[in-house]
């Protein structure tokens, strides 16, 4: 999605008179504040979806040793998990997956005040998820599902066969998708007796509730500034392969759908 303008708009940008800036941000506020209603009244219903409990045994590589899905909730009730693209035999981690991983570190205490955990997954041998991440500077937890199926029944991770057939189920829908890893976010309730539930996932374009740089971007005048780009997020590095003037690039990933 392109939310920026053209440049020739921003070279001819319309200069007024502070009471009619005023006027016509008084009307783009009500606008905002429907969309927040909207938003409001969108996250009721999310929380309303029923669950739906988690049978399979999931076993991860942590530093720690193996650990279970239920041990991965360390004492709370909610685990949120960002699914990260990194599959076996990859040198890096996807450059869009870490530029939502780098909002992470600051967010994880504050989650904690609120009974959730935060936790990475990606399918990379431990030994490499951790290579990667003290390149990075994360602090965030983050496991190994290399041996597990986790993934997979997640519809972030794709098998040769399933590829090969042109279409892979991915955001709730069967559609071509061009890598064997995709990105997503979901969300699981620890009950009482331990049994953990699946409330929410969210794939595609949902993903985006996890890069706080666009929302700061959205807001400013050139906005996300990608309608040159060949892909979205075409302009994403790992933060530590930034120029001093980022140029135009490939991603391993987008947020289209």
């Amino acid at each position: 999605m392109n939310t920026a303008l053209p440049e020739t708009s921003l070279l001819n940008h319309p200069v007024v008179s502070q009471d009619r800036w005023l006027a016509e941000r008084q009307q783009l506020l009500a606008h905002e504040k429907e969309l927040t209603r909207l938003s409001d009244q969108i996250a009721r219903e999310r929380r309303a979806l029923p669950w739906v409990r988690v049978d399979q045994t999931y076993v991860f590589d942590t530093l720690e040793g193996p650990r279970t899905l239920t041990e991965l909730f360390e004492g709370r009730r909610q685990l949120l998990v960002q699914h990260f693209m990194f599959a076996p035999g990859w040198d890096a981690g996807c450059k869009s997956c870490s530029f939502m991983a780098d909002h992470l570190d600051g967010a994880a205490a504050h989650l904690a005040q609120r009974d959730v955990t935060l936790l990475v997954v990606s399918r990379a041998p431990l030994a490499d998820i951790e290579r990667f991440r003290q390149r990075m500077g994360w602090q965030f937890r983050w496991v190994s599902s290399h041996r597990n199926d986790f993934n997979h029944d997640f519809n972030v991770s794709f098998r040769p066969e399933e590829l090969a057939q042109g279409e892979v189920y991915y955001n709730y829908a069967m559609q071509a998708f061009p890598e064997e890893e995709a990105p997503g976010i979901s969300v699981f309730y620890k009950g009482a007796e331990g049994e953990v539930f699946h409330t929410y996932s969210t794939y595609g374009r949902g993903v985006e509730l996890m890069m706080g740089t666009y929302r700061l971007l959205d807001i400013t005048p050139k906005g996300r500034d990608e309608a040159h780009l060949e892909h979205t997020m075409g302009w994403v590095r790992h933060h530590d392969r930034y120029e001093h003037t980022p140029q135009a690039g490939g991603s391993c990933c987008t947020t289209q759908g």
